[in-house]
């Protein structure tokens, strides 16, 4: 072989292997469509006439690349599981400004998109089987959409309203809570009502329940909450729960809407029981005298302790205990002979509220 064609053909074979490892192109991928991935996880709840749904704004594309700019967002509300377009949306919104920044941010930083449904009266139903179901279509910048999300279903029976006259007061037993029946009409088979208090403490976002009652035919309504802390100060709100049971469903509930807070202070001015029982007994014969003084324990949760008073005929009472008595009983050794004492005593709370002295026992000592 001709050594200048023999080196010629090794130089073109060098140079097809360099090019080859230098990243010549492989097949060609068609142009993306940009279409956004359908959100997957869809959240919806009903309270009172809203429908409150969330999702995670999708951040790649059906090709499995970036979003880089997204359009609107389509609200879909049906009454039919089997409906699989989005043809008279019920709602739109823009989408996220941290969705089309021009800033760079992590793929896989999640942003959640909200919107809020407004049901109105004619759209809803009194059969307590009646549904909604809801999906949202993520739209590109050139309005075509990958599909609908992921559907949630919320009922579509009308709620009843708030409870009339809510009120909260503070007393001895609690924190007392009191409304009337809304307006309500006859009783409709598959569907019950039940009466729900929630308590917030004032500076928390925290809603507890504070306690429920049965819908019934009452015309007032009353409920002792035992929770609260003495010295805070609370916000509380009543409403009526709807529950939809119809047979061979899972049971559903939602709430309506929620009475305007009524707000307290729950300051502690209340005392204890006032303590019964008292005895006094003398003993000293061959010993040092003393008056033993025996009562029924005070049952007050917040008990802190009892104060002993004594006096003497024609003299004022004074109290003989210098720190407080902690169980239900006192012995008295600073007696003297020939000397009566009379005796009540009185229980005190741990912020100090004192309740009125017990009735009196007397004892004479010899």
């Amino acid at each position: 072989m001709n050594v200048a064609r023999y080196l010629h053909r090794v130089g073109c074979f060098a140079v097809i292997l360099g090019l080859a490892g230098c990243g010549v192109p492989g097949v060609p991928r068609p142009p993306s469509l940009n279409l956004p991935q359908p959100a997957t996880d869809l959240r919806g709840v009903r309270k009172g006439d809203k429908v409150f749904l969330a999702w995670t704004v999708p951040t790649e594309t059906t090709d499995s690349l970036r979003v880089r700019r997204l359009g609107i967002t389509q609200i879909c509300r049906n009454t039919d599981t089997s409906s699989a377009d989005c043809a008279k949306p019920v709602g739109t919104l823009a989408p996220p400004t941290s969705a089309n920044s021009q800033q760079k941010t992590p793929s896989n930083a999640k942003v959640t998109a909200t919107y809020t449904d407004q049901l109105t009266p004619a759209i809803l139903s009194t059969n307590p089987a009646s549904e909604f179901f809801y999906a949202v279509s993520v739209l590109n910048q050139n309005g075509r959409s990958a599909g609908l999300s992921n559907k949630v279903t919320v009922p579509a029976v009308v709620a009843l309203p708030p409870p009339l006259d809510f009120q909260a007061q503070v007393t001895a037993d609690g924190i007392q809570l009191s409304w009337t029946n809304p307006p309500h009409g006859a009783k409709t088979p598959g569907l019950h009502h039940l009466f729900r208090v929630y308590r917030r403490e004032l500076g928390t976002k925290a809603n507890t329940v504070a306690g429920e009652i049965p819908f019934g035919t009452s015309a007032t309504y009353v409920l002792l909450d035992h929770g609260f802390e003495w010295e805070k100060t609370y916000d509380y709100r009543a409403t009526v729960v709807d529950v939809i049971d119809v047979k061979g469903h899972p049971e559903i509930q939602f709430e309506g809407n929620d009475t305007p807070p009524k707000r307290v202070f729950a300051h502690d001015i209340f005392p204890p029981a006032v303590p019964s029982g008292l005895q006094a007994v003398f003993s000293g014969p061959g010993q040092q005298p003393f008056i033993d003084l025996i009562w029924t324990p005070d049952t007050d949760a917040d008990l802190a302790g009892y104060n002993v008073y004594r006096h003497e005929p024609g003299a004022s009472e004074e109290k003989i205990n210098s720190a407080l008595i902690k169980t239900p009983a006192f012995r008295d050794t600073n007696v003297a002979p020939s000397h009566s004492y009379t005796y009540s005593v009185s229980a005190i709370d741990v912020r100090g509220n004192e309740s009125a002295h017990s009735a009196e026992a007397s004892e004479h000592v010899p």
